[in-house]
């Protein structure tokens, strides 16, 4: 499994990499790891609007739950459907297997708060 390169994550364990058009969010291989084999996913609909820090779904696997924040404010502009009834491939490609796609306006400045995914290895660790 490789990092994607310039890929960002939140402290919450959420990662988030954008180009021109949209962003992908997903879970980090750390969080993944740590929960275990995931076993249910509940993902947002299609043209929802989530803020900054807004729970945007819920992962659920044999040892936990969590709910997952996003990263930046945005629209949902595509879900990963594969991953509701297949939510263990989460487990085997967090960074391939990613959650959402979404447009978002702001960012530039709301990633400021965002860390380089090495840094986050090192705080997790």
């Amino acid at each position: 499994m490789n990092t994607p390169e310039g890929i960002l994550c939140t402290r919450t364990h959420e990662w988030i990499l954008e180009d021109e058009k949209y962003a992908l969010i997903g879970l980090t291989d750390w969080q993944a790891n740590n929960m275990g084999d995931i076993v249910s996913i509940d993902l947002p609909d299609i043209d929802g609007y989530f803020t900054k820090d807004e729970i945007f779904a819920t992962v659920e696997s044999v040892r936990m739950a969590c709910e997952l924040y996003m990263p930046v404010s945005g629209k949902i502009i595509e879900v990963n459907d594969i991953l509701i009834n297949s939510p263990d491939l989460i487990n085997e490609d967090p960074y391939s297997n990613w959650l959402i796609k979404i447009e978002s306006k702001n960012f530039q400045q709301e990633s400021q708060d965002l860390i380089e995914y090495i840094d986050y290895i090192d705080e997790v660790s």
